[in-house]
């Protein structure tokens, strides 16, 4: 797995340890989590934006179901 350095203010490092330590993880764990956490959270927004996007189109299918080979009818 890659290395990544980061700078980090004194203040903020110290209660990011404290926190570490008071939830029995790492300061690398905590930081890998949270930032897949916020990359999750920004890809599930995305996903709403998509399907809001999609909903506000006002089309139907009417029950209709699309096959893969429907696609190449012209």
């Amino acid at each position: 797995m890659p290395n990544v350095t980061i700078s980090l203010d004194e203040k903020l490092l110290k209660a990011g340890r404290e926190y570490a330590r008071k939830h029995q993880t790492s300061m690398n764990a905590l930081i890998r989590k949270l930032l897949e956490q916020t990359v999750d959270a920004r890809s599930s927004q995305k996903m709403d934006v998509c399907f809001d996007l999609m909903d506000s189109t006002g089309l139907n299918s009417h029950g209709r179901h699309w096959k893969r080979e429907d696609l190449y009818d012209v």
